[in-house]
């Protein structure tokens, strides 16, 4: 029965409802009976609404703002700005009668090579997830739902439809479904979309750990799980798995086998029934949302172009700006290199591409924006034609006739796109050589780089005083870059990747992107920054980096545990001569753990914008959920006691202030058995006296200590499983041997008698 709608798939055959569990056509599910069908359309970070029913990529579709992708929109760490977006696109799509808007792409960036990378937010879980519930939130406040994507463990585009990702249980939780989680659990999305690839050997579209087990059993989501398109081989093992929507539609052959299914006894028409309910359910929700009529029913397309300057503006990343290069003075000569500046990259390529209601070109805006003379050199030919060397050299020589120059480098949309991964990091050889030809004619050079995925700067920093990280930034490039450059805006985006010296530096160096179908995710939960710091590896550019045309200060730092987390209280200042806004970061670590951890992780941020000499108290919060490991043990988070540091600053390794606060943990009571070891057994909260009791009886002779031996008695028999205990008493066999004793005491269920 749909709650919002009354709908109720009872009344339907059982044909019917089968009928409800699969698509209409490419981006409709069917009309049946009262159940009405939805549109979806590909997004996120604009719709996708195709004008032929046919259309897979490529083909033609409507106008709509093309906003800063996931990378670019998740470099402003500001949720009010992701909310401020997802709520625009949600209106574009209520009046263009889209019904569920198929994202955001929350998957973690475990490769930089991963070629769809520009779709999503970040290497950190904590932030991919804040960002994604507030892109879900603004979404869905104007009647139309998300899909979350990629559900789960999607993380190379490399045989992406039959690869298996080989992941560890704790690997899973704390890297790969976090995200998901804290979205689920803290935005309610309509829908999940199951991805293409497998998990330990077996396909997501058919794994009812995930689908069911995860998703609905431990998060409690009560939506619809849609199949990515073209995901499902077997739509019998799909439903049974917990996966309601398969997409698109197969013009009725596979309804014909789940009915033929149904009627041998092969599947349970209760299953057929419960994916009926959650479509009705679904299509119920968004036909009363776009029936009540709250919503506007016109999108002024100028306001939402304001917005995508403002949002690509506040993801921009100052790098680095020796000597104060940038601002630009505005009144100066400026030499603009690198055909970048009139064919700007700002949106990736496949299923997101999106057509764009206008496009600002750089070169543009900086001559409308400035007084000064701008002078422009292609530079390089993006296409490849052109005489390198003599565009070279005209640019060399347009730099050394000016003030200042302004070049543009980045990646193509043919080397990063959906359906093939990125070989390296580098930019283009022929992009380097002219950057090198112009920093020599000309000390004063600034570099503005476009780019979806994260690319090798160690020759760009070499050479550049001052760099710009656009990465993308949609439809408003041209005007985000021009006011960064030119002082209009304040630069406060940072880095959600960590970029790093070399390749070979990368976590998943030697496990990507996988052959012969399977992908090891060997670097396990070291992922990004955490694998860095972990391993004190120098990087080009840390996680969170980021500076401004101003400073700040942090002062008078007030941790505070209590039972939901550690309260965090900072002053921070503006020390500098203009106002801005600093991106207050907080990281967070046991001192000890039981097991292997980094060193910390982020646990917080916060956005705060200060004049020129203004102080703020910034009052956050590490939610205790947040300290968690996922404990194998017991299949659970878990809360570790003992004091944590947390510390507060600028990135991942600029951090200014630190101080320590004890946390009071969770109680874990593990099983014991005779494969225990005796380590755990005298780690056990309840049984552990008793052993302890026991192996000092048995070695008083020796010392409790084990001192007589001349041994530390525990680390020589610790990691002995209790049921091969050695006959340390003389004769195991013998009544009072501390194995027969050892089990004796902790009984069959592990207990202490």
């Amino acid at each position: 029965m749909s709650r919002e709608s009354g709908l109720s798939v009872t009344v339907l055959t059982t044909a019917e409802q089968i009928a409800l569990s699969s698509g209409g056509g490419m981006w409709t599910t069917k009309a049946v009976g009262p159940v009405p069908s939805l549109l979806l359309v590909d997004g996120p970070n604009g719709l996708r609404v195709s004008t032929s029913e046919t259309d897979v990529l490529g083909g033609p579709t409507r106008p709509a703002t093309c906003f800063p992708p996931a990378v670019g929109l998740a470099q402003t760490w500001d949720t009010d700005l992701v909310g401020r977006v997802g709520r625009a696109l949600g209106r574009e799509a209520r009046v263009a009668g889209v019904d569920v808007l198929l994202g955001p792409g929350v998957n973690i960036k475990r490769d930089p090579r991963a070629g769809r990378n520009f779709e999503y937010y970040s290497e950190d879980p904590l932030l991919t997830g804040m960002l994604g519930a507030a892109y879900v939130g603004g979404v869905q406040s104007q009647g139309v739902g998300c899909a979350l994507k990629h559900f789960a463990a999607y993380n190379a585009e490399h045989d992406r439809m039959r690869q298996s990702s080989e992941v560890d249980p704790r690997t899973l939780h704390e890297i790969y479904l976090r995200a998901f989680e804290r979205i689920v659990r803290a935005a309610h999305p309509w829908l999940v979309m199951c991805s293409y690839n497998r998990l330990n050997g077996t396909p997501v579209a058919q794994h009812h750990g995930l689908l069911t087990e995860v998703l609905r059993d431990q998060w409690g989501f009560d939506g619809v799980v849609v199949s990515d398109w073209g995901a499902v081989t077997d739509r019998i093992a799909s439903l049974e798995a917990g996966l309601d929507l398969a997409m698109p539609g197969s013009g009725g052959a596979a309804d014909a086998r789940v009915s033929t299914a149904v009627r041998e006894g092969r599947l349970a028409p209760a299953v057929v029934a419960r994916a009926a309910g959650r479509v009705a359910e679904l299509a119920g929700k968004a036909k009363a949302a776009g029936a009540r009529g709250d919503y506007d029913e016109v999108v002024d397309y100028d306001d939402h172009h304001r917005l995508a300057r403002e949002v690509a503006g506040r993801g921009i990343v100052l790098l680095r700006n020796e000597g104060d290069l940038l601002p630009l003075p505005g009144h100066r000569p400026i030499a603009v290199i690198g055909q970048l500046a009139v064919r700007p990259r700002f949106q990736g390529g496949g299923s997101s591409h999106v057509n764009p209601t206008r496009v600002d070109l750089p070169l543009d805006e900086l001559c409308r924006l400035t007084r000064a003379d701008v002078a422009y050199s292609p530079g390089y030919a993006l296409d490849g034609g052109g005489d390198t060397r003599t565009l070279r050299a005209e640019a060399a020589g347009q730099a050394a006739r000016s003030d200042t120059a302004v070049v543009f480098l980045g990646l193509g949309v043919e080397h990063e796109a959906e359906g093939g991964d990125r070989g390296d990091l580098d930019l283009p050889i022929d992009q380097i050589e002219l950057l090198r030809a112009v920093s020599a004619a000309q000390p004063r050079t600034v570099v503005v780089l476009m780019h979806g995925g994260l690319a090798r700067l160690a020759p760009v920093v070499a050479c550049a005083p001052a760099v710009l990280d656009a990465a993308l930034t949609g439809q408003a490039a041209g005007g985000a870059v021009a006011d960064v450059l030119l002082g209009r805006v304040n630069p406060s985006g940072r880095l959600t990747e960590t970029v790093p010296a070399r390749l070979s530096d990368v976590p998943a160096f030697l496990n990507f992107p996988g052959s012969d179908q399977t992908v090891l995710y060997g670097e396990r939960h070291y992922v990004g920054y955490r694998w860095y710091d972990a391993r004190d590896l120098s990087v080009t550019f840390p996680f969170g980096h980021g500076l401004s045309y101003t400073t700040f200060d942090y002062s008078d730092l007030v941790l505070t545990a209590a039972t939901d987390g550690i309260t965090v209280s900072v002053t921070v200042t503006n020390t500098g001569a203009r106002a801005g806004r600093e991106v207050l970061q907080v990281y967070a670590g046991p001192l000890v753990s039981r097991v292997d951890r980094a060193p910390h992780e982020l646990g917080a941020f916060a956005c705060v914008d200060l004049d020129v000499g203004e102080s703020r108290r910034v009052e956050t919060r590490v939610d205790r959920a947040d300290l968690a490991y996922w404990d194998v043990r017991v299949d659970r988070w878990v809360v570790e006691s003992g004091d944590y540091e947390v510390a507060v600053g600028a990135s991942s390794r600029d951090l200014r202030l630190a101080g320590r606060v004890m946390v009071e943990g969770d109680s874990v009571t593990t099983v014991l058995t005779s494969e225990s070891t005796l380590a755990e057994a005298l780690a056990h909260p309840t049984a552990g006296p008793v052993v302890r009791r026991l192996v000092e009886q048995v070695f008083g002779g020796h010392g409790a200590d084990g001192s007589g031996m001349g041994v530390d008695l525990m680390k020589y028999i610790a990691s002995i499983p209790i049921g091969r205990l050695a006959s340390a008493s003389g004769d195991d066999a013998r009544d009072g041997g501390l194995r027969a004793r050892i089990l004796a005491a902790i009984g069959a269920d592990g207990a202490p008698k």
